[in-house]
């Protein structure tokens, strides 16, 4: 198992793409084949947009080479490119699988919220000039939190859209809004979804209640639009039970 971190900036999103666009797994894959004794098939946690960035992401590999566990990531990182780096290596039980061994799944959401944009962030952040309800924007995301269908919130989505949030949590401070998801596991284009839609109660756009309608009668038509993705974070995901 290795936990990485990337900037998804210059990537076409974590998974292999049809058409042969760079991607976190492409490069990954192409630095594990130099590693004689290695399968290179990689197998992540979660799926990542293009643009989205991650702090932790576990990925998984089967490999027979020769390479002691703890010069692993030394190793690789001489290989990768420097907008993917390898935090830890730990060998892992070979049923043990980065996805479906995962019991909870963790996403960062950054709002800059101050008169002018970012020189600087403009990659990291998603840029709001206007003046928040920052009340009203957290009552609204309290209602997230539980078992819910969030098909309002899903985008082209082939599998159910029932899954259950553990914990929501809105902060501010910086100039900056956070917003923290924590689940048992997030349908495609789910968080970026609900930040939008959060963000339009907090300028005012929709009453806090309006989640719940969204909740009780999906729709995605009814709910805010898809927030950009380099606010994005994926956290960390978990391998026992979440327990706050």
């Amino acid at each position: 198992m290795l936990l990485l971190e990337y900037d998804g900036t210059g990537f076409a999103g974590l998974q292999v793409q049809a058409q042969g666009e760079r991607t976190v797994q492409g490069a990954l894959e192409a630095a594990l084949a130099r590693i004689p004794g290695t399968h290179p098939k990689v197998t992540a946690a979660g799926r990542t947009d293009a643009g989205v960035h991650a702090l932790a992401m576990p990925v998984h590999y089967d490999t027979a080479d020769a390479i002691p566990i703890e010069k692993v990531p030394q190793a690789l990182n001489a290989l990768l490119p420097p907008d993917v780096r390898v935090l830890e290596a730990e060998e892992v039980a070979p049923d043990w699988h980065a996805r479906h061994s995962a019991r909870w799944r963790q996403y960062w959401y950054r709002v800059l919220n101050r008169s002018q944009p970012t020189a600087l962030e403009r990659w990291r952040v998603w840029w709001m000039p206007q003046p928040f309800d920052f009340s009203a924007l957290a009552e609204a995301a309290r209602l997230l939190e539980g078992e819910h269908d969030f098909g309002s919130f899903a985008n082209r989505e082939k599998r159910s859209t029932v899954r259950e949030l553990y914990q929501v949590r809105v902060e501010a401070g910086g100039g900056e809004l956070h917003l923290h998801f924590i689940g048992n596991g997030f349908v495609r284009g789910q968080v970026r979804s609900m930040v939008g839609t959060l963000v339009e109660v907090g300028l005012g756009k929709r009453e806090p209640e309006s989640i719940s309608e969204l909740l009780e009668n999906p729709d995605r038509g009814k709910a805010g639009p898809t927030a950009p993705p380099q606010g994005l974070y994926f956290v960390a995901a978990g391998y026992s039970p979440w327990d706050e």
